[in-house]
C-alpha cells in the first residue's frame, strides 16, 4: 500500500521535523549553522581582501652580467700564514658608554699591516660570538681585524640610528689606526648585513678610510628588505598564497613613535663613497637582493674601484654548510693586501651566477589601517569589549549583594545573590566565541611575529611557517562556526519566548562582546586568516 506524502509529513512531524519542510529539526539546524558559518567566512574574506593593499612583486628582468667563473682577485698577492696575538681592549664611545672589543694582530708579517674594523649586521652583538672565523683568518694572513662588541643601549627594534652608529664604530677605527702595528692610512671596514646601511655612512664622513668590503649588503632600504626576505622566505618554504597578503600590510605600515629606521636610504652616503670596495653575496641567500643590491652599488658609487664576487651555496654569512667560505676570506685577504693594484681589478663582476626572482621595491601602504598603533588600539578595544559582559555580571552581582546587606540581612551564610542569568546555553557559547576570538588574535600575532623574526634572523623553520599559520586559520574557523552556533542558540531561546541575556547588565555584555568579537574578526581578515584566493 503506498505511503501518501501527506503521510511522511505526520510521521516527520510526530518525531520533530519542522513543518515547513519535514526535516528532522536537528539536520535543519545544522544546515542553518553550516550556512551561516560559510556566509560568515565569505563575508570576512571579501571584506579582509577590500581593506588592505595585495602584494604583487615584480620581477626582475635586468640581471647583472657575471664574467667569470672565478672568484680570484686579479693582482692578489700570495697569501701567507702568520701567527697572531689576540687582546681585548676596551672602545670609549661616550660618557659612562664603553664596548669591549677584540684585536687579533699578525706577529712576523713584515712592517705595518693592514686593519679592518668590522661591523655587526643585525644578528650579532657581542666579538666572542661574532666574525670569529673571518678575523681570525684575515689575521693570519697579514691583516689587523678589530670585532667591537655592538653599542646596545641605543639599539632596539623599535630604534636604530645608522647615522650615529657609525659615529661609534668610527670610534673603533681611530682605536686600530693608533695600533703600532697598524698602518693608519690603510685602515678598512668589513660590515655584513645591517652594517651595510652603516658602512658608507662612516666612509663618507671619513674619506680616509681605506676601503670598504660589504658582506650580503641589502642597500635598499630596511622596509623593502624585510618584505623582500619575508617574500623570498616565505616562497622557499611553500606557505599558502594567502600569507603572502601579510607582507605588505605589516612591513606597509606607517611608522609610529620609533621605528623611522625603515625607510633608511643609504645611496645618498652611497652617492660619497670614492673608496675601493669589495662586494660579496652568497647565492644561496635568501634574505638579500643579491643581484639588484650589487647593481645598486654599481650604478650609485662614483668609486671606479668595485670588485663585485658571488659564492656558490653560501648563505647570508656566507656560509657553506655552516662553515665560513674560505674561498671567500682568501679573496677579500687578497684584495685587501694588493691594494690600491687590485681595487677594479678584472673582473668586477665574477663567481656563480646569482638567483633573485623579484625585484626588493616600494613596499604598497594599506588604505585604512596603515598606523600600527591604530591597528593596536582597534585589537586591544576589541579584546577589551569581549571581556565586558563577565565584568558587568560580577559587578551586578556584587551590588545587589551589597543591596541585600544593606538592608540589614547580615548572615554568615547569606546566600550569593545572583539576580537574572542568561537563557541555557548561551553565557557558555558567548564565552566560547569571544575567547577563541581572542586566542586566533593571540595566535596570529604570535605567528605574525615569529615568522618575522625567523626572516630577519635569516633562519628557516618550515613547523611554525606552515603548521603556525594552519593552526591560526583552524582556529579563525572554529570561532565563525561557534558564532553561528551561538547565533542559532538564541534564535532558538527567543522562540521560546525568553528573554536571551536578562537585566541591563547582561544585556549591554551580550552586546559588547559581540561587537568586540566583530572587531576581532575583522582585524583577523584583514591579515588573510579567512583569505579565499581573493
Amino acid at each position: 500500500m503506498a505511503t501518501s506524502t501527506r503521510d511522511l509529513a505526520r510521521v516527520g512531524l510526530r518525531r520533530g521535523a519542522d513543518p515547513a519542510t519535514g526535516l528532522p529539526h536537528g539536520i535543519r539546524r545544522a544546515y542553518g549553522v553550516l550556512a551561516s558559518s560559510v556566509l560568515g567566512m565569505l563575508l570576512l574574506a571579501v571584506l579582509g581582501a577590500s581593506l588592505g593593499p595585495r602584494w604583487d612583486p615584480q620581477p626582475l628582468t635586468d640581471p647583472i652580467e657575471v664574467t667569470s667563473p672565478s672568484t680570484a682577485v686579479a693582482g692578489a698577492p700570495q697569501l701567507h700564514h702568520y701567527r697572531t696575538v689576540s687582546t681585548v681592549l676596551t672602545i670609549h664611545l661616550a660618557p659612562d658608554v664603553d664596548v669591549q672589543a677584540r684585536l687579533v694582530e699578525p706577529l712576523d708579517a713584515p712592517g705595518r699591516v693592514p686593519g679592518v674594523v668590522f661591523v655587526h649586521g643585525a644578528g650579532t652583538g657581542k666579538f666572542v660570538d661574532a666574525f670569529v672565523v673571518q678575523a681570525q683568518r684575515l689575521a693570519e694572513a697579514g691583516i689587523a681585524t678589530l670585532v667591537p662588541d655592538k653599542r646596545l643601549d641605543t639599539y632596539s627594534m623599535q630604534h636604530r640610528d645608522y647615522v650615529a652608529m657609525a659615529q661609534d664604530y668610527a670610534r673603533s677605527v681611530a682605536v686600530l689606526r693608533d695600533r703600532p702595528r697598524v698602518d693608519p692610512d690603510h685602515v678598512g671596514v668589513y660590515a655584513e648585513s645591517e652594517g651595510g646601511w652603516i658602512a658608507p655612512v662612516m666612509a663618507a664622513a671619513d674619506p680616509s678610510l681605506a676601503f670598504l668590503a660589504l658582506i650580503s649588503d641589502p642597500v635598499v632600504p630596511p622596509r623593502q628588505q624585510a618584505a623582500f626576505a619575508m617574500d623570498n622566505y616565505l616562497r622557499n618554504t611553500g606557505v599558502p598564497g594567502g600569507v603572502f597578503r601579510a607582507i605588505p600590510r605589516a612591513a606597509g605600515m606607517s611608522p609610529s613613535e620609533g621605528f623611522e629606521y625603515v625607510d633608511f636610504d643609504v645611496r645618498p652616503f652611497l652617492a660619497q663613497v670614492h673608496q675601493p670596495m669589495f662586494v660579496a653575496y652568497g647565492t644561496a641567500d635568501a634574505s638579500m637582493p643579491v643581484d639588484q643590491g650589487a647593481q645598486l652599488v654599481l650604478r650609485t658609487t662614483p668609486s671606479r674601484g668595485i670588485t663585485v664576487r658571488y659564492y656558490a651555496d653560501a648563505d647570508h654569512g656566507l656560509k657553506v654548510d655552516k662553515a665560513v667560505s674560505p674561498r671567500f676570506v682568501d679573496d677579500l685577504a687578497g684584495w685587501v693586501l694588493g691594494l690600491p693594484k687590485t681595487a677594479g681589478a678584472g673582473p668586477q663582476v665574477a663567481g656563480a651566477e646569482p638567483s633573485q626572482l623579484f625585484l626588493a621595491a616600494p613596499v604598497p601602504q594599506p588604505r585604512w589601517l596603515a598606523s600600527g598603533r591604530l591597528m593596536l588600539t582597534i585589537v586591544v578595544t576589541g579584546a577589551a569589549l569581549v571581556l565586558v559582559p563577565w565584568v558587568l555580571a560580577s559587578a551586578d552581582r556584587a551590588w545587589r549583594a551589597a543591596r541585600v546587606r544593606r538592608r540589614g540581612q547580615r548572615h554568615p551564610d547569606l546566600p550569593v545573590v545572583r539576580g537574572p542569568r542568561w537563557a541555557p546555553g548561551i553565557a557558555w557559547r558567548l564565552a566560547g566565541v569571544g575567547l577563541g576570538a581572542l586566542a586566533t588574535s593571540g595566535a596570529l600575532v604570535w605567528y605574525l611575529l615569529a615568522i618575522a623574526r625567523i626572516a630577519m634572523d635569516y633562519q628557516h623553520n618550515a613547523l611554525i611557517v606552515q603548521g603556525g599559520w594552519l593552526v591560526v586559520r583552524v582556529l579563525g574557523l572554529w570561532v565563525v562556526v561557534a558564532g553561528a552556533l551561538l547565533g542559532r542558540r538564541m534564535l532558538d531561546v527567543r522562540a521560546s519566548g525568553r528573554r536571551v541575556a536578562p537585566g541591563a547588565a547582561r544585556l549591554v555584555g551580550t552586546w559588547a562582546s559581540a561587537l568586540g568579537t566583530v572587531t576581532l574578526l575583522v582585524v583577523l581578515a584583514y591579515w588573510g586568516v579567512f583569505q579565499l584566493g581573493i
